[in-house]
């Protein structure tokens, strides 16, 4: 059966239609719980924390996505306020009966807030179909730290990946105008077109980061540093703010989170690593 195709008792079948939303609000010199919505698999935990950006920790209870799933988070940052949302584990996209699963992100920035958007590894398994959409609206002086980790296949469980669907749009915006914008199509002969030199030569594991802020281009050096030769990075001033993208290239995941861990403890700033990430 092709994977991608839709066979006529899909419908029938019980998918996944979740919704989650989150929005922080600066109060009493501290962060402040604004609003919480969860419908469906998309649950939403806060660990406790005496200071610094509000955590937030995104749970899909389905244990994965497949095709027909459709699942989307709304988050929201006010003036002045700060933020930091993770995912309680990988996110695994596993064989498609049919059609493609969907996940929707939409992040809201106020002036002089800051929310890092630093979700952990999605893992796509072989003959998947996913398509995921990133949507960020910054105001003045707001900073956003992007971040998403994609593993094709996990080489320690002798996984590949030969066939799937894989799509990733990202679009950031600064008072309106256009920042960033990316579009990331692989498929369907995922393995073949990896192993190409000019996409990862042979890598399984892949990572953007982005990070968008007065104060952006001035980690560059200390990015390069990290980064190695697993990838590049490079900065700009655009919009009336900073710019900074590094693109990472790993073997497997493991060797991949071994320079994200790092990284984001870099572009975090005092922040760091979400808790989560050391459990």
């Amino acid at each position: 059966m092709n994977a991608l195709a839709a066979p006529s008792f899909l419908s029938r079948m019980q998918r996944v239609a979740a919704h989650g939303a989150v929005a922080v609000k600066r109060l009493d010199d501290a962060n402040r719980l604004a609003r919480l919505y969860q419908e469906g698999a998309a649950k939403i935990r806060l660990p406790s924390c005496d200071a610094g950006p509000l955590e937030a920790v995104l749970i899909n209870t389905a244990g994965g996505l497949t095709g027909g799933d459709r699942i989307a988070w709304a988050i929201e940052a006010a003036e002045g306020a700060s933020m930091t949302v993770t995912t309680q584990a990988c996110e695994k996209v596993y064989r498609s009966a049919g059609g493609e699963a969907r996940s929707a992100c939409s992040i809201v920035v106020g002036r002089n807030a800051r929310i890092a958007w630093l979700p952990q590894e999605t893992i796509v398994y072989d003959a998947s179909a996913f398509s995921r959409t990133l949507d960020v609206e910054l105001a003045d002086c707001a900073t956003a730290l992007i971040m998403e980790a994609t593993v094709f296949g996990r080489r320690a469980m002798g996984e590949s990946v030969d066939q799937a669907s894989f799509r990733d749009r990202w679009r950031v915006r600064v008072s309106g105008r256009l920042v960033h914008g990316e579009d990331f199509a692989i498929g369907p002969q995922v393995q073949s077109t990896l192993e190409r030199k000019a996409v990862t030569g042979g890598g399984n594991a892949i990572a953007t980061l982005l990070l968008v802020g007065p104060d952006a281009a001035d980690r560059l050096p200390a990015v390069r540093d990290v980064i190695g030769d697993a990838g590049g990075a490079s900065a700009w001033s655009v919009g009336g703010t900073g710019k900074l993208l590094a693109r990472l290239v790993a073997a497997d995941g493991y060797s991949l989170r071994q320079r994200l861990v790092p990284l984001v403890g870099l572009l975090n700033g005092q922040a760091g690593l979400p808790k989560i990430w050391s459990l």
